[in-house]
């Protein structure tokens, strides 16, 4: 049995875990909150610019508009969203996971990837996949800027022809226990299987064409905005729940250090008193 210091001196230990893993529990469920906020507010607007687009497709030429022509897709790209930091629990190993699963299937020789976060850039350099473009270390400052750098960077390289195929692979925000992985076709654009083609009599001013010109790069601004706010708000969600269960378990390891503590203690104590009793019989004698 281990002596009364150690066992102090690791009960102390854990007790220093348990209120710093309390603390990030508590910053991320802040900035959970701030994020979901975020999220939800752009989820309507993303969801009706993709509806009007998914609206206007079937009644235009694609081949007069670049981003929506479709041509054979012998380079694809993968944009993957990960964290740029750890202690979130399966966040980033089941993205990472289920990315390269994806990737290895299309051919990891005809892909090329644009990492969104640190952790993920790590892992697929260094398992040596063609990284193009990475970005890191804005988070905490995240906001519509980053989101129409990324889009604009993404659509430059697919219009220059560096890729055919552009899919998004992310974590889309469910709930605080549940995030879902998510791979989205971003470039080109494509109509949805389950859209419905309707046929109206509407006036366009200016031309269907115009519309859709006017309204693919906010569609794409957008959508790559909601990816970072769904993937940002699901870290957090996620690091809120691994803290949570990292304090929990902190403090059961306390409890039965603490009696360990005790029952250590009293065999002391009681190994003293019969040292004592043995020495006061041995005088009597």
């Amino acid at each position: 049995m281990a002596n009364l210091k150690d066992i102090r001196k690791r009960i102390g230990t854990i007790e220093s875990i348990k209120q710093v893993t309390r603390a990030m529990k508590l910053v991320a469920a802040a900035k959970l909150r701030r994020a979901q906020g975020n999220m939800e507010q752009a989820r309507p607007y993303a969801g009706r610019i993709h509806g009007v687009l998914n609206h206007l497709l079937p009644d235009i030429d694609r081949t007069t508009h670049d981003l929506l022509t479709m041509r054979p897709a012998k380079q694809k790209a993968f944009v993957i969203l990960t964290s740029d930091r750890g202690l979130c629990g399966s966040f980033n190993t089941n993205i990472l996971r289920q990315a390269e699963s994806i990737i290895d299937a299309a051919g990891k020789e005809n892909s090329k990837l644009i990492c969104i976060g640190r952790k993920g850039y790590e892992y697929f350099g260094k398992r040596g996949y063609d990284v193009v473009e990475h970005y890191a270390d804005f988070w905490n400052e995240l906001n519509f800027s980053h989101a129409t750098k990324m889009a604009r960077g993404i659509t430059q390289r697919y219009l220059s022809g560096e890729f055919d195929d552009v899919r998004v692979i992310f974590n889309e925000f469910k709930n605080v226990a549940q995030q879902k992985i998510l791979e989205y076709h971003y470039l080109p654009l494509v109509l949805e299987d389950d859209a419905e083609e309707v046929s109206t009599d509407y006036l366009f001013e200016p031309s269907k064409d115009e519309v859709v010109k006017s309204l693919v790069p906010r569609h794409l601004n957008i959508q790559m905005w909601r990816f970072l706010l769904e993937s940002y708000a699901s870290e957090q969600a996620a690091r809120m729940t691994s803290m949570e269960a990292a304090t929990n378990n902190a403090g059961d390891l306390i409890d039965r250090l603490r009696l360990e503590y005790n029952k250590a203690r009293q065999a002391a104590i009681t190994t003293e008193i019969l040292e004592v009793v043995s020495g006061a019989e041995a005088l009597v004698e």
